[in-house]
């Protein structure tokens, strides 16, 4: 009904001028004195000619309608196959549709070139840095006293720093580098879990985790990732007591700790990116996390994972 009324809309400049021509000749006739079955009889003819002219317009309008509509979810690639224009002005708007999608494929193009140099930039720069990282890392452990542990700790940070540049970076990317299968959840928290191995010993933090037995359907890489994450910020804010591991039913991994939490007023924005809320503000280590709440799932002292 809509779209009918669209339709009456837009010719109804039409009707108003044949009414006016009917008008005209009706009081033309009568000044003349003239019979007014030879005004009724050609109107009635035009009348009945003219609906089915508007019908006919009708069903061309309807069909076009549907055409453009579905140009709503054609892709900017393809737009080019607009309908066949029937008028110059539609012409005219089918070019500058072309001329726009034109504009956003080459924008597009020129951002997935810039991307894709950052990405060889960034990912050179990770392998380059890497290799002193691993220097210091070997002459560190030759030693055992508090400095090198302490240093081996800081070390294990910044590598963990470096890796967030390149998983950003992909996050951000266009592509996608996932291989979702069934993993032993165990064995990827337990690796998680192995790298900040010296950071609990540091800290005298207790773990509480006892393996879970469950398999899940993921991407073994970025489901390490988030947890590696989450765990890191655990450790940050967490002055003293513990860190706990678990599931709760069905599936939910939970990782919970004794830390500061996040004040209630700021729960509504902790997935802003760059966010740190209150409580981090008051901690100065918040601006350690160049990704903000991006990657920091820091409810309360409860983190889940589903």
């Amino acid at each position: 009904m809509k779209l009918f009324w669209s339709y009456i809309k837009s010719i109804i400049g039409g009707i108003a001028v044949f009414l006016g021509f009917f008008v005209l000749l009706t009081v033309s006739f009568s000044l003349y004195g003239l019979p007014m079955k030879a005004v009724i009889y050609p109107v009635a003819l035009c009348c009945i000619l003219g609906l089915l002219y508007l019908a006919y317009k009708y069903y061309v309008f309807v069909k076009r309608h549907k055409e453009i509509s579905e140009l709503k979810q054609t892709a900017a690639e393809l737009i080019d196959l607009v309908p066949q224009p029937h008028t110059l002005l539609e012409e005219d708007y089918c070019e500058v549709i072309r001329n726009l999608a034109g504009q956003k494929r080459k924008i597009l193009e020129e951002t997935r070139e810039e991307t894709d140099r950052l990405m060889d930039y960034y990912t050179l720069w990770v392998h380059q840095v890497k290799t002193p990282i691993a220097s210091m890392r070997l002459r560190l452990k030759r030693e055992d006293n508090e400095l090198s542990r302490n240093l081996l700790s800081e070390l294990g940070r910044i590598e963990r720093y470096v890796e967030m540049v390149l998983t950003y970076l992909r996050l951000e990317g266009s592509g996608s580098d996932y291989l979702i299968k069934e993993y032993d959840l165990d064995l990827i928290i337990g690796e998680a879990v192995k790298k900040f191995a010296g950071d609990f010993i540091m800290r005298k933090l207790r773990l509480n985790y006892e393996p879970v037995g469950r398999k899940v359907l993921t991407d073994e890489k970025w489901l390490s990732f988030v947890i590696e994450q989450v765990l890191s910020n655990a450790l940050k804010y967490t002055k003293q007591g513990e860190i706990s591991i678990y599931v709760e039913e069905p599936l939910t991994l939970c990782i919970e700790d004794t830390g500061m939490g996040i004040s209630p007023e700021d729960l509504p924005r902790i997935f802003e990116r760059s966010f740190t809320g209150v409580r981090g503000r008051a901690d100065k280590k918040a601006s350690d996390d160049p990704y903000g709440s991006v990657f920091l799932l820091h409810t309360h002292t409860r983190r889940c994972l589903r």
